[in-house]
């Protein structure tokens, strides 16, 4: 099957998915017909805090949200975000940069979030950037580090033997994976689709390096070794969020105020009680509203 099929039948997929969830019509542009805003998040648990904290600043401020989370990766649903199916998004500036211009040299933070603006489509706005990132990385064990006498990722260019890089599947066609490595740094690596078992296979040693965010609290829990990156393979990748044209001047300022607060180690720490101290999605959002005064 083709790409442009299988992009086809997914967006089909999500979109049916979404309108049996409510009772509007879900294109009906950046609010559902009776006025709920629709915020959407990631397959992954950090994407979904940060969106529960969206929704729940916004009931605050008196909106009324309806929540389509877990709803996958980038290809999923960056079509029913562009399209109104969803108000309201989490995302990282440097990766959707990337998303709609694989070919960018913005690299800093500021370069980034304004090559972003222009690479958007008329349909979405980028509100504020936080300071939290969650951009990625790869990373090693520090035994591999040491034995190897790594810092950076160009250091794995002098080591002897094949090397194995995990990552979830997408990786092995984003401009920062296998090609990108070899590009850059003149690092060849072989490609295991490792999907959410990436870290756990970094530690037990089945792949030797691995992509992995910077704000997954196992880089401390297990003493890994964040690789330095100094030809800027990886784009900085702040949290955004990412709206609906006709609906951002309406919600910009409660959401412009999380993203003020967020920090960080904010974001780390929200992590860590969700992967560690296990506490719910919603209850993490609400203890960390009401601490910085936003509930």
């Amino acid at each position: 099957m083709s790409r442009t099929r299988v992009a086809l039948v997914v967006f089909s997929a999500a979109a049916l998915t979404l309108a049996g969830c409510s009772s509007s019509d879900p294109l009906a542009g950046g609010n559902n017909a009776d006025g709920t805003i629709v915020v959407g998040s990631q397959a992954y648990y950090s994407n979904e805090i940060i969106a529960e904290i969206y929704a729940q600043a916004l009931e605050a401020d008196g909106h009324e949200v309806e929540r389509q989370f877990n709803i996958g990766q980038r290809d999923a649903y960056m079509p029913l975000l562009e399209e109104g199916a969803i108000s309201l998004f989490p995302e990282y500036t440097g990766n959707l940069l990337q998303f709609f211009d694989n070919e960018t040299e913005a690299r800093s933070p500021a370069d980034v979030e304004a090559a972003l603006v222009e690479a958007l489509p008329e349909s979405l706005v980028a509100l504020d950037a936080a300071e939290a990132s969650d951009q990625d990385s790869y990373t090693v064990t520090r035994a591999f580090a040491d034995e190897g006498g790594l810092s950076s990722i160009a250091d794995l260019a002098r080591l002897s033997g094949s090397l194995t890089l995990g990552g979830p599947p997408e990786l092995s066609e984003r401009p920062y994976g296998p090609t990108g490595l070899a590009d850059v740094y003149g690092v060849d690596v072989d490609f295991s689709a490792t999907g959410d078992t990436t870290v756990e296979d970094l530690v037990a040693g089945t792949v030797d390096v691995a992509n992995v965010f910077t704000a997954d609290p196992r880089i401390q829990l297990e003493n890994l070794v964040v690789l330095d990156d100094p030809e800027a393979l990886f784009l900085a990748s702040n949290v955004v969020p990412v709206a609906s044209a006709t609906l951002a001047d309406e919600i910009a300022e409660t959401i412009n105020a999380v993203s003020a607060a967020l920090s960080a180690d904010d974001l780390v720490a929200l992590n860590v009680q969700s992967t560690q101290e296990e506490m719910s999605t919603p209850d993490i959002a609400a203890q960390w509203l009401a601490a910085n005064q936003l509930d």
